[in-house]
């Protein structure tokens, strides 16, 4: 199992896409806490989702414990079959999605010059600059 750890780090909910069922969450470069990179997660086939505007402390995404997802099958009425759809966004926290499997992207900000975001469709991939890139399993 991979998760994605990106502690520290201010994260926001820079989108979501209904009709296509797609989120995403976006963290900047930011000189306060000294990074250089711009990191976006991906979510797609969103079903059910529990989330904060901002994610001050960064994000550990891992799939729900058993324990975990118990609870929230209870509390929301989520399936059994969705246990390994659901993802928790924090370490300890309550914000959770259940959708398919979280990707993500980072790239220095300085390299990305005129593009906007790392999941834009219009735009190549790769593109022409070192990304780093994966999913969470």
């Amino acid at each position: 199992m991979t998760d994605f750890v990106r502690e520290g780090r201010l994260f926001r909910v820079s989108g979501f896409n209904p009709s296509h069922r797609q989120l995403f969450l976006t963290s900047e470069a930011l000189r306060e806490d000294r990074t250089t990179t711009r990191v976006e997660v991906y979510i797609g086939h969103v079903e059910l989702m529990f989330l904060k505007p901002l994610y001050g402390n960064g994000l550990h995404i891992r799939m729900a414990t058993a324990a975990e997802f118990a609870v929230l099958s209870e509390r929301h009425g989520i399936p059994a079959e969705d246990a390994e759809y659901t993802w928790m966004l924090e370490r300890d926290g309550d914000s959770f999605v259940v959708g398919g499997n979280p990707s993500w992207r980072e790239a220095e900000y300085a390299l990305m010059g005129d593009r906007t975001s790392l999941y834009d469709a219009s735009e190549p991939w790769p593109p022409d600059f070192p990304v780093d890139s994966g999913h969470v399993t």
